[in-house]
């Protein structure tokens, strides 16, 4: 503005009226500002018009000049955000668990074989979980089956899963303990039942699974692990049941135990015993864990024995791969579509593995694999086993593979 017009403006008196104008721009002024009124008049509602959910936009966020959060509160509020990862995680994979066995629950029937069950629950698991093909998927480890699915049947306790060519087939005098695993991105859901036919076994199924429920009941932070066990032992050892006119006391297996799951690791390194055993270790915050009890009417120890269908990688343990010649192909598979993810025989089938049994016993045989056979009580003894898992929150626990089943 020069001097003059501004000099201008200023002696301008403020109730002095301004110089006549032209009449065409007049009315030209005169409309727009007609339509400006009106836009405006269109314009102006009530704001909870405008955002009827009551939810308004957040301002700009900055950063405070000074440093208001410690070093210890910021390693918490991450810790916090990986905890909710994983346990959302887990509730998917609890889902995808539920859908599996509630699949499967209709569909087991006597003389059925162990093989045909497993592919049903297996098969759906990758479908649910969209791992069917690892071969195409960007990390085959990311969803999936946790862990080979247990078929074990009446004295064997755990860790049977049929390997290729397998005849055994289901009968109704079977006790069939069925052993699921569901992981996504390494964490696993680890859930069991025992599936009967006959009820002379009842008494049995509910000694067991009562015993589960008092080890989640007990389960919580800061909790003894001998405690646990304990009160489990109490529960199952005031149980009885009668078949074919014979009564037996009901055991724990005392050897069996529970355990906390890390991720890609489905034995973390604690374990939850189901008897008193003077274990002071306590559950902590934020943990894991696996509550499985099993129940005998035999002497309540396992021992392993019979062909071996369970394997997983030992973290950690690395040897030259000048050391492993044939098994040097395998082992590359097995890091690559599993990790330290247990595996079973049918699943190197599946990738297209060959007259690999060799290298396998050889990567066995140095550490670098883990052998895990079948567990089995005295022959004519009946074993039965419920599982499952819960998250330690820092508020309540969850038993996130809970269902309407069991």
């Amino acid at each position: 503005m020069s001097k003059e017009s501004a000099e201008t403006f200023e002696s301008t008196p403020l109730n002095e009226a301004p110089p006549a104008s032209d009449p065409a721009v007049e009315n030209s002024s005169s409309a727009n500002k007609k339509k400006k009124k009106k836009r405006s008049k269109n314009n102006i509602k009530n704001i909870s018009l405008i955002y009827p959910d009551e939810k308004y936009p957040e301002g700009q966020w900055l950063d405070y000049n000074l440093k208001r959060t410690s070093e210890a509160e910021e390693k918490y509020i991450a810790r916090e955000q990986q905890r909710e990862q994983e346990w959302n995680d887990m509730r998917k994979a609890a889902e995808i668990h539920r859908r599996v066995r509630r699949n499967v629950q209709n569909k087991i029937k006597a003389d059925m074989p162990l093989t045909d069950i497993a592919n049903t629950i297996e098969d759906a698991t990758r479908k649910f979980t969209g791992a069917e093909d690892l071969h195409t998927m960007e990390n085959p480890k990311s969803q999936g089956i946790g862990f080979p699915t247990g078929l074990s049947l009446n004295s064997c306790a755990a860790h049977f899963t049929p390997n290729a060519g397998d005849k055994t087939v289901l009968r109704y005098e079977d006790v069939l303990k069925i052993d699921v695993g569901v992981q996504v991105n390494g964490n696993i859901v680890d859930s069991a039942w025992t599936h009967t036919f006959d009820p002379k076994y009842d008494n049995l199924l509910k000694a067991v699974r009562e015993a589960t429920y008092t080890g989640v009941k007990e389960a919580g932070i800061d909790v003894r692990l001998t405690d646990i066990g304990e009160a489990i032992q109490e529960v199952m050892e005031s149980y009885e049941v009668e078949i074919d006119g014979k009564t037996y006391p009901v055991k724990p297996c005392r050897n069996l135990c529970g355990h906390n799951i890390a991720p890609y690791t489905i034995h973390g390194g604690k374990s939850v015993p189901i008897v008193k055993n003077g274990d002071e270790t306590k559950m902590e915050e934020g943990e894991h864990f696996a509550i499985e009890t099993f129940g005998s009417t035999g002497r309540g120890f396992v021992v392993p024995g019979g062909e071996c269908s369970h394997y997983a990688r030992n973290a950690g343990v690395q040897v030259p791969s000048s050391q492993l010649g044939n098994a040097k192909k395998l082992l590359h598979n097995i890091d690559t579509y599993f990790g330290t993810l247990p595996f079973c025989r049918r699943y190197l089938d599946r990738l297209g593995e060959e007259k690999y049994l060799f290298s396998l016993n050889n990567l066995v045989r140095q550490g670098i694999v883990q052998d895990y056979p079948p567990l089995n009580d005295e022959p004519g003894s009946y074993t039965a086993q419920f599982e499952h898992t819960i998250l330690l929150h820092p508020h309540k626990k969850e038993v996130v593979s809970k269902g309407d089943d069991y």
